[in-house]
């Protein structure tokens, strides 16, 4: 009574707890930032702490989205973001060598990151639609090949590595779900395999040097093995404890590259140690299997396969950062979602969040009203 006289009730119905776990990942990885700018909030946590207080209310705003909307949306949100994809191969604005963003007025998007809650709410919707007994037929492959490849494909072009494999990976654990055949797994890492020195060759000298790197860190360790390198010594010095708050010599001294991007969790690491690091993880681990359950407890086929693609977003972007980080796998500059620096990690976490706090008061909402029904 106290609590409902207190918050209204629309707001007491949200998920209070999730957005009080991700605000503290987000308020920690600002004192990341902050350590990393050598004790000033500028030039990353000041915009960093904008860009998160914005998209948190954008995702709050979402969660009153019903499912039939989310389904309603799901392809032409898929062919909006197609467009905006062929629309940058056209008119991209080109950075460093890659052509990612359109530059739409005052605003430049990377329209890849939408493509990656799309994909997975339009493989939710298309197999929601496929009757079960078809699903094992090549009826409900093709399509959703078609529906992943396309996209994939462009974003490669761009180059954009990192996010091609977020796509296709946030697609196929779709398709896996949905209950398609396992050899259909099995046959493209076999066909990979075989068609390895083809993709080789296809590749940018960049996109080789990493894999090169990877295999052989100490190959290079001052050229292409540098960064790695720099992220295993920043990692191991902080030890048990850290070195303690504003005291991460590798980043404060630029020895590690990117300490407030892609390898911001070994910035992280050295000053906060194995401590920090393993919290870090436990917090995102909870956020990821709140998630689970919201597609566990669904009552909907769309709701479930929508819920957990979702949820393997944020777990994607978790784990191979920190693979790449720790030299486990190539740098293909997939950044640590709310504590990197960078409006588009953020901006794909928050929207899947804002879906799946939608997906999780429609369950609750839908559960009442069956209850007072019955009743």
């Amino acid at each position: 009574m106290i609590t409902s006289a207190i918050i209204p009730r629309p707001l007491a119905k949200l998920p209070w707890r999730l957005i009080f776990l991700v605000a503290g990942i987000a308020a920690f990885g600002l004192i990341v930032l902050y350590s990393a700018a050598g004790g000033s909030m500028r030039p990353w946590a000041m915009k960093q702490a904008i860009i998160f207080v914005a998209f948190l209310g954008i995702a709050i705003s979402m969660s009153w989205l019903s499912e039939s909307t989310i389904k309603a949306i799901a392809f032409p949100l898929y062919g909006a973001t197609l467009i905006m994809l062929i629309g940058v191969e056209a008119l991209g604005f080109v950075s460093k060598g890659a052509q990612r963003w359109l530059d739409i007025g005052p605003i430049r998007l990377q329209p890849s990151e939408f493509m990656k809650p799309a994909i997975v709410l339009s493989l939710a919707r298309f197999y929601e639609l496929v009757p079960a007994a078809e699903i094992r037929k090549w009826r409900a492959v093709w399509p959703a090949l078609l529906l992943l490849g396309v996209p994939a494909a462009l974003i490669l072009v761009q180059p954009d590595l990192g996010t091609c494999i977020m796509v296709l990976l946030c697609g196929v654990t779709v398709m896996f779900l949905a209950g398609l055949p396992w050899w259909l797994f099995a046959a493209p890492p076999v066909a990979v395999g075989v068609a390895a020195p083809v993709i080789y060759g296809m590749m940018h000298g960049y996109q080789k040097k990493r894999i090169a790197t990877f295999l052989d860190p100490e190959s290079d360790p001052l050229g292409a093995g540098y960064h790695i390198a720099q992220s295993k010594i920043a990692i191991g010095s902080g030890g048990i404890w850290g070195k303690g708050f504003l005291h991460g010599s590798q980043s404060h001294l630029q020895y590690l590259p990117e300490g407030h991007t892609d390898f911001v969790f070994a910035t992280m690491s050295e000053e906060w140690g194995l401590v920090g690091g393993v919290l870090l993880i436990f917090a995102f681990a909870a956020v990821i299997r709140w998630g689970m359950r919201v597609s566990q407890t669904a009552r909907t086929r769309f709701a479930q396969l929508a819920a957990a693609g979702l949820s393997a977003t944020i777990f994607f972007y978790v784990a191979i950062n920190l693979m790449m980080v720790m030299g486990l796998a190539p740098v293909v500059g997939v950044p640590l979602p709310l504590v990197s620096f960078g409006g588009s990690a953020v901006m794909t976490v928050m929207l899947c969040l804002g879906l799946l706090m939608a997906l999780e008061r429609q369950q609750r909402t839908g559960s009442r009203s069956s209850f007072e029904i019955s009743g």
